[in-house]
């Protein structure tokens, strides 16, 4: 997807274990999943937000809690948002 290959102590390229959640089908307002699943997010692993727009208003929030984020728009309606730990 972003292609985050990290390189390892060996100097061995390997994928970033990653975790996914499609919020698209939340029932109301999926915010406390999304905080939900940053808390619980290990250092190590990436989460990859699956959205129906862009999820502008979510960046600061990512900032304050000291997170990176990526953004990748992969459809008309279909937006991805790598993000991990900084």
């Amino acid at each position: 997807m972003f292609g985050t290959t990290p390189t390892s102590a060996d100097g061995v390229d390997r994928p970033m274990p990653e975790r996914t959640l499609d919020v698209r089908e939340v029932d109301g307002e999926p915010f406390g999943r999304i905080v939900d699943e940053l808390e619980a997010l290990p250092a190590s692993e990436t989460l990859v937000l699956i959205n129906s727009f862009e999820p502008e208003p979510l960046y600061a929030v990512l900032d304050q809690r000291g997170f990176d984020h990526r953004t990748e728009q992969v459809a008309e309606a279909e937006w991805h948002v790598e993000i991990s730990h900084r």
